[in-house]
């Protein structure tokens, strides 16, 4: 068999079948990553979404037998989005991050793997593979890294010359023995744009992140939101683009190759009031299509309740004294009394005083408090 022909193929298969970048590398063990995962354990720095086994996660051996190579394919996402309805007193908005604009990323990807694993197959009848993307145990940053696709930058994302770091990843595994190709240079050269400008200090020093101060881990967990984290994470309800819009390769970079990428602007930047009582049917049926609803309706509110306080926004007082008076979800009725005191008034004032009178969750109790001490302050 002529390996070197059917990569050659492979690679134009890919450039008529919705596939922007294709790279390939070894199964080899991914060694320097297992010695920064392990740090990332010690430091306590891991969000707990990934995989628990380190060994998984750097030995393709473990999860697919006599591994010969890895495919990294990468397809481009939109960084601009077009006819963007703007945010206005009375009608706030919140925003989703890029990668969570279009039909879910997840399946997108799926479909192109699914495509190329049958185009193989038609050229190699015995050739075993397996797909993954994202959920996989593998790091995929890792494989498309070594697989020449992009470098690591400092802002933890793959950085393509061609497309920036706006890029989706998948992976295959498989037992055909491919020539492995390049890695790209490093191009962050001594720029720290990125690290310097996260909202949170999520991003420690270059290249390594602590996942738990990451805005978009943050805008995905489901409890009470940190304090210190509340009034840093602006309108975003899901994700966040910092490091990625400073990010000076980045510049000027807006792809527009795949149309299930393209964002509807009333899902991607939706007005917040009416997500405050939206039902879980709604919900699904609206934002179900989407990657940034995978953890549910809750977090997506939570994370509106706190978006409507950065506004200040006066028009959803009565929305939010709903919440706090009816909502059985303690984090949803604490949230909103937060939100009251940052957003202020008399009647936001006298909600929170009668609702301290009856309320008796604990973790409510104190954020009607704060929201008290608000007022206190002022």
């Amino acid at each position: 068999m002529n390996y070197q022909l059917l990569k050659e193929e492979i690679i134009e298969f890919c450039k008529h079948n919705g596939i922007d970048k294709i790279g390939f590398t070894t199964a080899d063990p991914f060694t320097e990553m297992k010695n920064r995962l392990i740090r990332q354990e010690e430091l306590g720095y891991q969000s707990g979404f990934e995989e628990k086994d380190i060994e998984k996660r750097v030995n393709p051996s473990l999860i697919f037998e006599e591994p010969k190579s890895i495919i990294s394919i990468a397809l481009t996402y939109p960084s601009k989005m077009k006819n963007a309805p703007q945010s206005k007193k009375g009608e706030r908005r919140g925003i989703f991050c890029r990668a969570s604009w279009g039909k879910d990323y997840h399946d997108v990807l799926k479909d192109r793997l699914a495509k190329l694993e049958t185009f193989i197959s038609s050229k190699v009848p015995n050739a075993r593979m397996r797909s993954m993307v994202d959920t996989g145990e593998l790091v995929d940053r890792a494989v498309a890294e070594r697989a020449g696709i992009g470098w690591s930058g400092k802002n933890c994302s793959i950085i393509t010359p061609e497309f920036g770091s706006y890029v989706y990843l998948g992976d295959m595994i498989t037992n055909l023995p491919f020539e492995p190709d390049a890695p790209i240079e490093d191009g962050c050269g001594t720029c720290n744009k990125c690290v310097d400008v996260c909202p949170t200090g999520a991003l420690i020093q270059g290249g390594q992140l602590d996942s738990k101060r990451c805005i978009a881990f943050l805008t995905q967990t489901k409890d009470f939101l940190p304090e210190e984290y509340r009034s840093k994470i602006g309108n975003r309800l899901y994700g966040c683009d910092t490091c990625q819009t400073v990010c000076p390769v980045n510049k000027g970079k807006d792809f527009h190759f795949h149309p299930e990428m393209e964002p509807d602007p009333e899902i991607a930047k939706p007005l917040l009031k009416p997500l405050l009582t939206i039902s879980n049917k709604e919900f699904k049926e609206k934002y179900g299509p989407v990657s940034g609803s995978w953890r549910g309706k809750k977090p997506i509110q939570r994370n509106a309740i706190l978006a409507l306080a950065h506004f200040k926004d006066e028009t959803a007082v009565e929305d939010l004294i709903g919440l706090l008076n009816k909502d059985v979800r303690p984090v949803i009725r604490g949230t909103a009394a937060w939100a009251l005191g940052k957003i202020g008034g008399e009647q936001a004032f006298l909600a929170l005083k009668h609702s301290l009178e009856k309320e008796t969750d604990q973790d409510v109790i104190v954020e009607i408090k704060k929201g008290l001490d608000f007022f206190n302050e002022a």
